[in-house]
């Protein structure tokens, strides 16, 4: 005689079609699909692999680059009223580097030179020596102001290149016509966090079509394209912001 479905329940089962405490009928198995697990199971050290891939290196963009408020005084004459500032950034400082080279071994060799006049009473040569030195020190000055000034901007309507302190060029290109992007990086670069961008539009002639030393690429080039094919995102983005800070501001008063 088979046995009663209440016997194959056993007796801490009622037999009256109610479910055991636990939410399911006898004999219904988990739905791994939709059951809850209980964040606390997951430890940190059991997913903090998933932040790094096989060489080390961290997963995604190093750090978050805000979108800033209000253009430079350098940058906002060159936008127009309806235009939207998204951004706007200096090349990286590795861009000096030769520039801090050529200062280090002219004063080396200007230095060990004046000493060597001293030593020997040549008053003239000393003299000269010092307004050369001068003179080569004063042109990498000129050159560090004019990295000062080197700005890469970014609206929702093109990009642009601001370079010059006295003598400006300005270039820019219509975000409707870029039609490829991308970015190297070198060993260095991807070191010391700088690549350069390469642009490409539907015109023959291009205004602004390389731009080096460009710092955290990875992150500027997100931006970038997400305000080619997502604006909406952007704008929902600033909104979020702007009702942060209100927050922030209402809580501090």
């Amino acid at each position: 005689m088979p046995p009663r479905e209440s016997d194959r329940r056993g007796d801490d089962f009622p037999d009256d079609g109610e479910y055991p405490p636990g939410g399911r009928a006898y004999g219904e198995m988990p739905d791994a699909a939709t059951e809850e697990i209980p964040f606390e199971r997951v430890e940190e050290d059991e997913v903090s692999g998933l932040y790094y891939d096989s060489s080390g290196l961290p997963l995604g963009p190093s750090r978050f680059l805000a979108i800033e408020e209000e253009p430079s005084a350098l940058v906002a004459r060159y936008l127009f009223p309806t235009e939207k500032f998204r951004g706007e950034w200096r090349k990286h400082w590795s861009y000096l580097f030769d520039q801090f080279a050529y200062a280090a071994i002219a004063t080396f060799i200007f230095g060990w030179l004046w000493g060597f006049l001293v030593k020997h009473h040549a008053g003239l040569a000393t003299s000269i020596t010092i307004i050369v030195w001068l003179l080569v020190m004063t042109v990498i000055a000129w050159r560090v102001a004019d990295w000062y000034y080197d700005r890469f901007i970014l609206t929702n309507k093109r990009i642009m290149a601001v370079s010059g302190m006295v003598t400006r060029t300005v270039a820019m290109m219509p975000l409707l016509r870029v039609t490829d992007m991308k970015y190297e990086q070198s060993a260095l670069g991807r070191v010391l966090g700088y690549g350069t961008f390469v642009v490409e539009s539907a015109g023959q002639d291009q205004a602004l079509r390389t731009v080096k030393h460009l710092p955290n690429p990875n992150e500027l080039y997100l931006r970038i394209v997400e305000e080619m094919y997502e604006p909406e995102a952007v704008e929902a983005k600033i909104a979020a912001r702007a009702v942060d800070i209100a927050a922030e501001e209402e809580d501090g008063s």
